[in-house]
């Protein structure tokens, strides 16, 4: 039975520069990359070696943890560069891209006529299982464990955040397939979230099970809604997929080609043309934002301004991201900036802002910190933007002190660091949220399992 959810504590941040709804065709980039830094949680064995001929498929590392997780190049052509980190660590795989793309052909399937094992398999072969992760941890998912349910979000909320609606018109075929295979892959239900007032084509899938969202951010983020929908308890694992992954994993099943096109959301006011663009994963960020983006003083965010990673114009799209924001720099110092009425920053506090007497105002925030970072204050204000059913305030000390127990016992295994996003931006403390519960969630991991 489907379920509406309507979420009352968040918190929309509103900023100039969403993506108007047009897109773009851009050329190859002449370098691409993918890193392993994007899968949190995996130690890369390397396959392909510098000067290796590669094909749009082909592998280029897999897990040390499992052989059959495979992280495939997402373009045809020469891996030209591996990049290593520290204790030779590989940072990143470069790949300059063939002028004619050329895919590995893994054979079109239809998956209803697939067993599970066989959709697991034909997935892992074709290396579209990074796309899968999992809660707990926020991590790619485990094939040797079965989800209670599988969840996919079809509504993002986040600031300037790409238009799910626009962006995946026309891919019903690639959404319908892809939700015909994982279905297989669990006992439990596919649950599909949309906004109340979409007109999204995941809605119209069969085979799901579909929910209306409504409310301010974090309404979007998955954990929000398994929340509301079949909450994790201990032992349980979940699935989660990102709709345009399923289209990846829909236009495999159906041409054999591995194809890692997305559209992607140029947003903020740093772009003189905001808008969308198509672009292959791990593309050139300075190929992607050509003649578009105001480079004086910028920040470039791959993805969105609360949960996305600062990157220069010679980095690389992250592999799961649709979404580059580019805002000012914040490095200038406001002098007395604590000892006035503002009236162009957004706050949950009614002391000195005013940002509460125009909830509709459209600003341009910059990266400004507005305060340093100092020990946690006790303010009680990160209950009025958290809609989870867990004390924040208590579940990030427990990760700080590394208290296994009092971090069970509080819904770690609920959350992914996104859902502090908005608990980072408000605090006054300046404490770095999103860092702080990837520890805890890694020393879980690592001691829980």
């Amino acid at each position: 039975m489907s379920k509406d959810i309507r979420i009352k504590k968040g918190l929309d941040i509103k900023l100039v520069g969403a993506a108007e709804k047009k897109t773009t065709n851009i050329s190859l980039s002449s370098v691409y990359a993918v890193k392993p830094e994007d899968f949190h949680g995996i130690t890369p064995k390397l396959v392909a070696k510098e000067g290796a001929e590669v094909k749009a498929g082909d592998t280029l590392f897999y897990s040390k943890s499992d052989e059959r997780i495979l992280f495939p190049s997402p373009v045809s052509g020469k891996v030209v560069e591996v990049i290593r980190g520290a204790r030779r660590k590989v940072l990143a795989v470069k790949i300059a891209a063939d002028a004619k793309q050329v895919h590995t052909d893994f054979g079109a399937k239809d998956a209803l006529k697939m067993s599970a094992e066989e959709v697991k398999n034909h997935l892992l072969s074709s290396g579209c299982w990074p796309f899968v992760k999992q809660r707990p941890y926020d991590v790619v998912a485990n094939p040797n464990q079965a989800p209670k349910a599988i969840f996919v979000s079809g509504y993002a909320s986040a600031p300037l955040a790409a238009d799910l609606d626009y962006t995946l018109a026309g891919k019903e075929a690639e959404l319908q397939a892809a939700i015909n295979a994982v279905s297989k892959l669990t006992e439990g239900k596919v649950h599909i979230s949309v906004s109340v007032n979409s007109n999204s084509p995941l809605a119209s899938l069969s085979g799901v099970e579909t929910h209306k969202v409504s409310g301010p951010h974090p309404s979007g983020n998955v954990s929000t809604q398994i929340a509301n929908i079949d909450p994790i308890n201990k032992g349980e694992v979940v699935w989660v997929l990102t709709p345009e992954d399923l289209v990846v994993i829909g236009e495999l099943l159906l041409t054999g080609k591995f194809n890692a096109t997305r559209t992607i959301a140029l947003t903020g006011s740093k772009f003189s043309n905001p808008q969308y663009v198509t672009a292959i994963a791990g593309a050139t960020v300075a190929d992607v934002t050509a003649n578009n983006l105001e480079n004086d003083n910028t920040r470039i965010i791959s993805g969105n301004v609360l949960s996305g990673k600062q990157v220069s114009e010679d980095e690389f799209l992250g592999y799961y991201d649709n979404q580059i924001t580019a805002i000012p720099e914040g490095d200038d110092y406001e002098l007395f900036g604590w000892n006035k009425p503002v009236f162009n920053k957004v706050s949950t506090s009614r002391a000195f802002t005013f940002s509460w007497l125009t909830p509709k105002k459209k600003y341009d925030l910059n990266t400004n910190t507005n305060g340093e970072h100092r020990a946690f204050v006790v303010t009680g204000s990160y209950e009025d933007v958290f809609p989870l059913d867990i004390y924040p305030m208590q579940l990030l000390k427990a990760c700080m002190y590394k208290d296994l127990d009092e971090m069970e016992a509080l819904g770690a295994y609920e959350i992914a660091p996104e859902d502090f996003a908005l608990t980072e931006f408000i605090c006054v403390s300046k404490q770095p949220h999103q860092k702080i519960i990837r520890e805890g969630l890694d020393l879980m991991r690592e001691e829980l399992g």
